[in-house]
C-alpha cells in the first residue's frame, strides 16, 4: 500500500517560513495560478510542489505534488518578470524570504524565481500555509542548481 503524507505546514515567523521555503524548493507554476485578494488581504498560489522530504530516499524516481500556498494579512502584491498575459510559461520557485521593515512584524515576504524574476508581499506580519492538495505523480526528473 501506497504511503500517505500530505503535508500541512502554518508559519507565524521567519524560522517557520524558512520551513516553507525548504519544502517549496523548486515547486513550478504558471501566472494563472497565482490570486491575489485585496480586500481580504489573502494571497495564493498553486504549485506542482518538488517533494524534497522523500528524495533522499527515492529508489524508484521522485515525485510531485499539487499543493496551496497562501499568505493572509498582505496589503500590496507587486511581481517582477511575470507575463499575466502568457499562461504556457512556468515559473519555478526558488526561495522565500522574509524582511523586517522595522522593530514590528510587518515586512516583506519575497518569492524569488528562477531566471530573475520575484513575487514581493507587503505583510502586516508572517502568517503563511503550505498545505498539499492531493494529486501525486512520479517523475524521473530531480532539480539541479548550479552551484
Amino acid at each position: 500500500m501506497a504511503e500517505m503524507t500530505e503535508l500541512k505546514l502554518l508559519a507565524l515567523d521567519d524560522e517557520d517560513l524558512q520551513i516553507i521555503s525548504a519544502h517549496m524548493q523548486d515547486s513550478v507554476f504558471k501566472a494563472s495560478d497565482l490570486e491575489w485578494h485585496g480586500k481580504r488581504g489573502h494571497f495564493s498560489l498553486v504549485v506542482n510542489r518538488f517533494v524534497w522530504e522523500k528524495a533522499a530516499r527515492a529508489s524508484e524516481g521522485y515525485e510531485r505534488r499539487k499543493a496551496a500556498l497562501s499568505f493572509k494579512r498582505v496589503q500590496a502584491v507587486r511581481t517582477l518578470g511575470i507575463d499575466r498575459r502568457d499562461d504556457q510559461a512556468v515559473y519555478s520557485l526558488l526561495a522565500i524570504r522574509f524582511s523586517r521593515k522595522d522593530e514590528g512584524p510587518d515586512g516583506t515576504i519575497e518569492l524569488t524565481l528562477a531566471g530573475g524574476s520575484a513575487i514581493s508581499l507587503d505583510v502586516e506580519c508572517i502568517e503563511a500555509q503550505l498545505a498539499d492538495t492531493g494529486g501525486v505523480w512520479g517523475t524521473e526528473n530531480r532539480p539541479k542548481h548550479d552551484a
